[in-house]
C-alpha cells in the first residue's frame, strides 16, 4: 500500500511516523516546503510537490478548513483517503465527500483516533447498557486547531465516543459555551439525549492548565471510571451486597499506529472500515448543532 501524507504539520507528523512503519510511504506534501522536509528527513521519504501516480491512499492532515478541498481532490483521483476529524466543516461538505468515495469506489475514513484507545475498546466490550455518560475533556490553550471552536477542536471526540456507546438516535440536546481567549467557543457544556434513555453530559476546554481526557459510564449494576490519558479503568458494582471495586490498564498501545493499521488493512480490502465518513458525518452534524446552541445562547448574553 503505497500511502502519501498530506500535511506536515503537528498531526501530519505522527502521520508519517505511524504509516511509515505499516505501509510504503511514498512521500509527504506540504506547502510550507522546509516543514515537509523536516519530517521526511524523520521517517526517511520523500518530499512530494504534488501525489504521484502510484499512490493508492492519502492522509489528508490539513488545517480543518482545507479538508474538503483536499480531500475531494484526492477522492475523485480514485485515493483511499484518511482525513482527520472533524470530516469537513459543514454537512455539505461532508455529503460531498462521502459521494465522492463512493463514486470511486474507495475507503473513506475520519481519524477519529480514541476509537482505537486500548482503554476505551475494553469499556466498550464490558458495557451492555449504558444510561448515563460524562465525559470531560480539557486542554491547554494552542493557536493550531484555534480555526474552529473547541466543539469542533476538542468536544467531537467524546460526541463520537457517546454516540458509539450508546447505540441510539438523538432525541435532545442543551448547550452553553463562553469564549475566553479566541473569538470563537473556548469552552462548552452538552447534555446529548438518545431515544433510548442514555443521556450524556460532555464537557471540554481548550483554556486550562493540564490536559485531562476522562470518560465515566454508568449502566445498571456497575461503573466504569476511565482516564483515557493514562489507559486506565477503574470499575464500581455491587455483590451480595458489597461494593467490589477493581482497576484495569491498557497502557502499551499506540492508538494513532493502530488507527493506521486498520485503514491500511481497509483500503487493502482485508477488514471492514472502521470510523467511515456517515460516522464522521454524525459526529460533525452534532458538534455544529452544539456550536449553534452555544452561540445563540451567547448572542441572548452578550
Amino acid at each position: 500500500m503505497k500511502v502519501a501524507v498530506i500535511g506536515a504539520g503537528h498531526m501530519g507528523r505522527y502521520h508519517a511516523q505511524k504509516f511509515a512503519r505499516c505501509a510504503e510511504l511514498v512521500g509527504v506534501l506540504d506547502a510550507d516546503r522546509a516543514r515537509a522536509e523536516v519530517v521526511a528527513g524523520e521517517v526517511g521519504c520523500a518530499v512530494l510537490s504534488e501525489l504521484p501516480d502510484e499512490v493508492h491512499a492519502a492522509v489528508v492532515s490539513v488545517p480543518t478548513d482545507r479538508h474538503h478541498e483536499v480531500a475531494l481532490g484526492c477522492l475523485r483521483r480514485g485515493l483511499h483517503v484518511l482525513v482527520e476529524k472533524p470530516i469537513a466543516t459543514t454537512v455539505a461538505e461532508a455529503d460531498e465527500l462521502i459521494a465522492a468515495a463512493t463514486k470511486s469506489g474507495v475507503v473513506l475514513m475520519v481519524g477519529h483516533v480514541e476509537r482505537y484507545n486500548r482503554a476505551f475498546q475494553a469499556l466498550c466490550e464490558r458495557m451492555q447498557r449504558p444510561v448515563f455518560v460524562e465525559a470531560e475533556r480539557l486542554a491547554g490553550f494552542k493557536q493550531r486547531g484555534a480555526e474552529v471552536d473547541v466543539v469542533l477542536d476538542l468536544m467531537i471526540h467524546d460526541l463520537d465516543l457517546a454516540s458509539a456507546l450508546a447505540r441510539a438516535e438523538i432525541s435532545g440536546i442543551t448547550a452553553c459555551g463562553f469564549r475566553v481567549l479566541t473569538s470563537e467557543i473556548d469552552i462548552a457544556n452538552a447534555r446529548i439525549e438518545f431515544a433510548n434513555g442514555c443521556v450524556a453530559n460532555l464537557s471540554a476546554s481548550r483554556v486550562s492548565q493540564a490536559p485531562v481526557r476522562k470518560l465515566r459510564v454508568f449502566e445498571p449494576g456497575q461503573y466504569v471510571s476511565a482516564d483515557l490519558q493514562e489507559a486506565s479503568l477503574r470499575y464500581v458494582r455491587q455483590a451480595d451486597g458489597k461494593i467490589e471495586q477493581n482497576e484495569e490498564r491498557h497502557g502499551g498501545g499506540d492508538a494513532l499506529a493502530t488507527q493506521a493499521a486498520a485503514f491500511v488493512a481497509a483500503a487493502a480490502g482485508k477488514a471492514a472500515v472502521q470510523s467511515t465518513g456517515e460516522e464522521g458525518r454524525r459526529s460533525l452534524e452534532l458538534a455544529l448543532h452544539i456550536g449553534r446552541l452555544v452561540r445563540e445562547r451567547l448572542e441572548r448574553f452578550e
